[in-house]
């Protein structure tokens, strides 16, 4: 989520872990095909290889939309496949609702299954096949959906006039190894874990409003006064949009990405010009650095009140001042979490603590000394906590950003600028569109070097 500003020394780095502190908790209150020579998901992985076809309609000013999902899956674990989960994350601030006020995401007339009682707070349903899948097959579920924007500004939410619909649409939970993943919501962080997928949408919506959207989008005609934004995405993660009459411009990278920034006609001009020049930026430095953008497009939605910053594969969320805000934090996410995946409940430094160390070296900030050993709060205290642990350790969760991203700069000077390059980029490459792990991450590092990091991983709490 939410990026740093510079910092020059350990006693600026303990201010501006307050103030992170304090951003986040206002924003949890506020705010497949492989390419050639890329590594695939864990081969227990599944259900792998998703297709996700969706056509919603959406009412006069975004809030509702109702229409039917399908997807098709394939089973890619040994064993047969009997039922499937599907994750309804939008249901997690407002859980199993109340009378009179149902839950925001709703799932009916289910087909290709035959679906249970929501669990895990309304965020889980469980859909029992109609036969076993065996390993290589594959089948589909389909079933309508109904969603309704909550009165909140939020990455699920709304700002004035406008809509957000991160984590909206409902999409399989993931079972690996350690069984089916389905942890709770967490307002504070992410939870979530997806594999690649691909995405065809239809969003059918009044012509007054625009509505960026993850994937590479286009608009026709629809019946009178209406519009419908087709969206296209290929090996992504997520799917996203919002919706409200934001001012839009369309420009291309030196690098040949789209950027599509979208903003609120009250937005600080000076923040909108500094998003949409540092974004540019972003994209192509990162794809440098890590590998190619491949997605061809991204959105950079923007308000001005929204809390810090979300990201979703090809558009990202974005509370801009004059002084610009989180967009390099979030562009950088388009890699470490949407291209090289991970498990954001159970390893949450694997997305944060790159994204923000990626942001550091954009912004040449001086990260020497930035962390010390005796900066923990105390032994339980490590970057390679999970959600569990944050979510009731609030005020400590800025270490993922803080100290995770000292510990990338640390690990820098101990390598050597060029080691570290290749390294995450030869990381980044071994893990394009699967999912990496800590221990994959201290393997490929090990790997460049003759020095132990064993005493290294102790030092910065990486277990």
């Amino acid at each position: 989520m939410s990026s740093l500003p510079a910092w020059s020394s350990r006693t600026g780095l303990r201010l501006l872990a307050v103030l992170l502190t304090l951003l986040m908790t206002a924003a949890s209150t506020t705010a497949g095909a492989v390419t050639a020579g890329a590594v695939a998901p864990k081969a227990s992985a599944t259900p792998d290889r998703p297709r996700y076809d969706v056509k919603l309609r959406g009412d006069t000013d975004g809030s509702h939309w109702t229409g039917r999902q399908r997807v098709s899956f394939r089973n890619a674990s040994d064993r047969p496949l009997r039922e499937v989960y599907v994750r309804l994350w939008g249901n997690g601030d407002d859980g199993c609702g109340a009378a009179g006020r149902p839950s925001p995401v709703r799932v009916s007339k289910v087909r290709g299954g035959t679906p249970g009682r929501l669990t895990v707070n309304c965020t889980a349903l469980r859909i029992t096949l109609p036969e076993p899948v065996a390993h290589g097959e594959r089948t589909a579920v389909a079933f309508d959906v109904s969603i309704t924007v909550p009165g909140r500004n939020n990455r699920f939410g709304r700002e004035g006039a406008f809509r957000f619909l991160g984590n909206a649409l409902p999409v399989l939970a993931v079972h690996d190894a350690k069984g089916w993943h389905l942890d709770p919501y967490v307002s504070t962080g992410e939870s979530f874990y997806t594999l690649a997928s691909d995405f065809r949408v239809r969003l059918d919506h009044p012509s007054a409003l625009k509505v960026p959207a993850t994937g590479r989008t286009w608009t026709r005609p629809g019946r009178p006064g209406r519009t419908v934004t087709h969206s296209v995405a290929h090996r992504v993660r997520d799917f996203a949009w919002a919706a409200g009459p934001f001012r839009t411009a369309t420009e291309t990278s030196p690098g040949g990405v789209r950027v599509k920034p979208y903003w609120s006609p009250d937005k600080p001009a000076t923040g909108v010009r500094l998003t949409r020049q540092d974004g540019v930026a972003a994209v192509d430095r990162f794809g440098r650095e890590f590998g190619r953008y491949p997605y061809g497009e991204i959105d950079l939605v923007m308000t001005p009140g929204f809390g810090g910053g979300m990201e979703y594969p090809g558009l990202v969320f974005l509370g801009t001042t004059e002084e610009v805000g989180a967009v390099v934090h979030e562009v950088a996410h388009q890699w470490w979490y949407g291209i090289v995946g991970n498990d954001e409940y159970n390893s949450p430094w694997l997305d944060e603590s790159f994204a923000q160390y990626a942001n550091a070296r954009f912004y040449g900030w001086d990260t020497v000394g930035c962390w010390s050993p005796d900066d923990w709060p105390d032994d339980s205290a490590a970057l390679t906590n999970s959600m569990a642990y944050w979510s009731t350790h609030r005020g400590e969760y800025h270490l993922v950003y803080t100290a995770g991203s000292c510990a990338l700069a640390d690990l820098e000077r101990a390598l050597g600028a060029d080691t570290m390059a290749r390294l995450l980029k030869r990381y980044a490459h071994d893990h394009w569109y699967g999912v990496s792990t800590t221990a994959d991450f201290k393997k490929a590092a090990q790997a460049v070097t003759t020095r132990n990091l064993g005493p290294f991983w102790k030092q910065h709490r990486i277990r």
